[in-house]
């Protein structure tokens, strides 16, 4: 508690009192920057995330009391500071891990990747593929049309009977709750065949690229005449389907860098049948977790091993790891000023090229390119096998050497625990908030509450 005061004095909390100043100075005292940040850390610290929990332990929890100096923000100002203030909240994850730099717990000699889903605020069931959206909305489309033909007959019936007139709020609650949800059902798939064009877009600019490099490179004259013509359709279709920009071949990326989620999409570039929107929260996604599904979010942590501290963060709402190493990388880089030693992930994190990248951030990559089966314990997955490139033939022999072995049977040890300690030990299991930006900024905190405790118990171990 004194010693969350003691941090909170550190920080630069510039980013929420400048919000703060901007607003009209007439009417309610604002409660204390400081004092609601540090309300907001203690109970990530501790498991109280709810709004509603926090303001009932401003009155029975000492703790808290101290903190907020008696003072008791209604949980809808405690929400509401929390959602005006995701960036700078956000923000204060790199201040913490200075602080623990400066304490001497990150030494960046092993660093290990690892990702973990996490519930969103929404729940599976209120999500819709595409092909039963288009069912469902002819048959909204078809009750409608009946109930407004037996409401027109009515009608007719009345003003014969009491004279005409109407008011609008007369509308029977039975349409008026069905075209409620044609229009949700509208809207959500207008957004799902918006994102599946996109997508069947930049799949045909990579195409591009390819039948281009043909034209050029290829022996044959009659393939290169070929190639030459696939690339000009392929590129007049996807300037069709959402008139971007030609260098456009990327997938979508989180502010981190991380692969966001793609639709898949049909050739013509609708979304395939069993493409998924969520009503509640649209960027959120059906992802598998521990044999079942969840509506979640895909939460990634870099973990560094001599004091377990996370040194890197972020959230994306694509379900595979695969193209969340090289941005969480360069993160930690950019967070701590240099790349670990070495760095551990399991084989969803595996991809061609990923070897050279590494090196090139200077870090010395331990990545499995398979999944192990749970009786071989922690030793890297082995067995002879084809290898579909030179570099996934090295980092399999690279993994059998015997410090190979070592330090590839160390990842799940740094990384793992760490999310057994937010979810079973501080039982973080849901994020509270909805939309990706305000997720990153609640895993943020659950980061930087994590970090809190490291540098607490560091300080607390300290003689003298």
């Amino acid at each position: 508690m004194y010693f969350i005061l003691d941090v909170v004095a550190q920080l630069d909390l510039s980013g929420i009192t400048e919000v703060i100043h901007e607003k009209d100075p007439r009417g309610t005292q604002p409660y204390s920057p400081q004092m609601m940040v540090a309300l907001l850390l203690y109970g990530y610290c501790v498991g109280v995330y709810s709004s509603r929990k926090l303001e009932r332990a401003t009155y029975e929890d000492v703790p808290f009391r101290v903190l907020t100096g008696e003072q008791h923000p209604h949980f809808t100002t405690i929400n509401e500071f929390r959602r005006g203030n995701l960036d700078a909240l956000r923000g204060l994850f790199l201040q913490v891990l200075k602080l623990c730099q400066k304490a001497g717990l990150v030494k960046l000699g092993h660093v290990a990747l690892d990702g973990t889903k996490v519930q969103g605020n929404a729940s599976k069931h209120k999500a819709m593929s595409y092909k039963r959206m288009r069912a469902e909305e002819k048959r909204l489309k078809a009750e409608i049309g009946e109930l407004l033909r037996r409401a027109k007959e009515a009608d007719a019936e009345e003003d014969g009977r009491f004279g005409e007139g109407k008011r609008d709020e007369d509308l029977p609650a039975e349409l008026r709750r069905r075209e409620d949800r044609l229009e949700k059902i509208g809207k959500a798939k207008a957004e799902l065949e918006a994102e599946a064009k996109q997508a069947r877009a930049r799949s045909l600019r990579r195409q591009v690229e390819r039948a281009e490099e043909s034209a050029e490179t290829h022996p044959d004259p009659v393939v290169r005449k070929r190639a030459a013509t696939r690339a000009k359709r392929d590129r007049d279709r996807a300037r069709e389907l959402d008139g971007g920009d030609d260098d456009d071949l990327d997938p979508p990326m989180t502010g981190d860098g991380l692969p966001k989620h793609e639709p898949k999409a049909k050739a013509d570039g609708s979304p395939d049948d069993k493409a998924q929107m969520n009503f509640t929260d649209p960027e959120s996604r059906i992802m598998e977790a521990g044999g079942s599904f969840i509506q979640g979010y895909n939460c990634q942590a870099a973990v560094d091993e001599e004091h377990q501290v996370i040194v890197g963060e972020g959230v994306s709402n694509k379900s595979p790891d695969n193209g969340n190493l090289l941005p969480m990388l360069k993160q930690v880089k950019e967070n701590c000023g240099a790349s670990p030693e070495k760095t551990t992930a399991d084989a969803g994190y595996w991809a061609t090229g990923v070897t050279a990248s590494c090196e090139g951030l200077g870090t010395d990559a331990y990545i499995a390119t398979e999944r192990q089966k749970r009786t071989t314990g922690s030793d890297p997955p082995g067995g002879e096998r084809r290898y579909e490139s030179e570099e996934q033939k090295k980092m399999q022999e690279k993994l059998r050497t015997e410090q190979g072995r070592k330090i590839y049977a160390r990842r799940k040890v740094v990384a793992e625990p760490v999310f057994g300690q937010a979810k079973e030990c501080r039982g973080f299991r849901r994020f509270l908030l909805r939309g990706l930006r305000a997720v990153q900024a609640e895993w943020s905190l659950v980061c930087t509450g994590h970090n809190l405790l490291k540098l607490y118990r560091a300080a607390v171990m300290q003689p003298g």
